[in-house]
């Protein structure tokens, strides 16, 4: 690999960064269920917020397609740096507002999200060998979910604390020499922006060879995106997968920030340390696929797996409705983890092998875009005063269950040409 000291420097900026973010993203949700118990308002706020990154995601590709990709970083650190800095500054003097500045931070950071990863990944297929990408994904996979396995044991510290020196984690209990005292929300915001700063040197040190020549286009904003949009539409089977492959992606982001921390309020009973930890077995099982998705599937075509693994992961959908067991909620939330990571691994390869690196940020764009359009349909129902019904939020994993069945049929149904498509030089 002709650029591996970049892209080490490259995961290390992601660790630091995904860590501080994992923590703050964790506990935002769990601060509106079981903090000032309004989680109607956090709905609501992350369907607007999600409506928002809509036009924001569109425009975020053109500028992965037009800018060089380290400067994208250092500028983007620097804005989330400075804007969550002064929230967790301000944020104790400013009592009456305090609801709407957590969700200040939770706003800039999917943000941030929505311009990161497909920056990540574009800037990966920029400086690495063709023959080197499913590795990349897989190690993009599993060094963010390492970090999110630290931030999902962090976030379960400090929302809750110790009691009586006993550490309750994951499921296990550790005896600890001292006490840890909760802490406050914006004391987690504030080492979230102390990384920021951290991650603008890191980023300032990585130079690079480019692999995969980037033809910039120089057309206005419009004319770029429309120019994504032709490829798929000349490229359809690339759409179909694309876009049916995301729709696991898209049910897991609305089942971590809207039906999670509901479902271990109002079904399991239990608190902020059985939330974070349902994070530390996702991670694992993300880990574990990073590892070991290409292996075991190495001998099937992408498509097969994709739709093996949604099958899989309906089985768990459905165990989360029927069943009030933790070991069974830690298991799913581990397959969930396998699944998901293994989708993502097998469509970022795909879409590696298919799209010119010069379109792949606004093709990115468009499949996000969808994504973000299925996720405000379920908001949207989940958001109905159904789910907040006693424990009904059990049943919005049934919607998962039935957007992965949809899913599957689609692809089988175009399998042939998803299969037929021909792969980049």
């Amino acid at each position: 690999m002709k650029n591996k000291q970049a892209v080490v420097l490259l995961f290390i900026a992601n660790i630091i960064s995904g860590l501080a973010q994992g923590i703050s993203m964790i506990a935002i949700p769990w601060y509106f269920v079981e903090i000032v118990n309004r989680p109607e308002f956090f709905a609501s706020a992350y369907l607007i917020i999600t409506f928002l990154t809509f036009f924001w995601g569109l425009y975020a590709g053109t500028l992965i397609d037009r800018y060089s990709r380290k400067k994208i970083f250092i500028i983007l650190n620097v804005i989330c740096g400075i804007f969550i800095g002064s929230i967790a500054v301000f944020g104790n003097h400013l009592p009456s507002f305090s609801d709407f500045l957590v969700v200040s931070v939770f706003t800039i950071t999917i943000f941030n999200y929505n311009i990161h990863y497909p920056n990540l990944y574009a800037l990966g297929q920029e400086i690495t060998e063709k023959k080197y990408y499913g590795k990349l994904n897989s190690y993009i996979e599993v060094q963010g979910q390492v970090t999110s396995v630290l931030a999902g044991a962090f976030a379960a510290i400090l929302l809750t604390g110790t009691t009586d020196n006993n550490l309750n984690i994951a499921g296990f209990s550790f005896v600890l020499p001292f006490n840890i005292e909760p802490w406050h929300i914006y004391d987690i915001f504030l080492m979230d922006a102390i990384t920021y700063i951290f991650v603008i040197f890191i980023f300032s040190l990585i130079y690079y060879q480019p692999i995969s020549i980037n033809i910039i286009d120089k057309s206005d904003l419009y004319e770029r995106l429309v120019n994504g949009i032709k490829y798929l539409q000349s490229n359809f089977p690339v759409f179909v997968f694309g876009i049916c492959s995301y729709m696991l992606f898209a049910f897991t982001l609305v089942e971590i920030h809207i039906v999670l921390p509901s479902y271990v309020h109002d079904f399991l009973k239990m608190d902020g340390n059985v939330y974070a930890s349902a994070e530390i077995y996702y991670s694992f099982g993300a880990i574990f696929s990073g590892f070991l998705i290409l292996r075991i599937f190495r001998r099937l075509p992408i498509v097969s797996s994709v739709v093996i693994l949604m099958l899989v992961v309906s089985c768990a959908f459905y165990s989360f409705a029927m069943y009030d067991i933790l070991w069974l909620f830690f298991l799913g939330n581990f397959i969930l983890g396998v699944t998901n990571a293994g989708v993502r691994i097998l469509r970022t390869t795909y879409l590696f092998n298919h799209v010119p690196n010069n379109l792949i940020g606004r093709v990115g764009s468009v499949f996000n875009s969808l994504n973000i359009m299925i996720r405000m349909c379920l908001i949207l129902i989940i958001s109905l005063p159904f789910f907040n019904l006693e424990d009904n939020i059990r049943y919005a994993y049934i919607i998962g269950v039935l957007l992965m069945l949809i899913s599957v049929i689609f692809l089988l149904i175009w399998y042939r040409k998803i299969l037929l498509v021909k792969e980049l030089k």
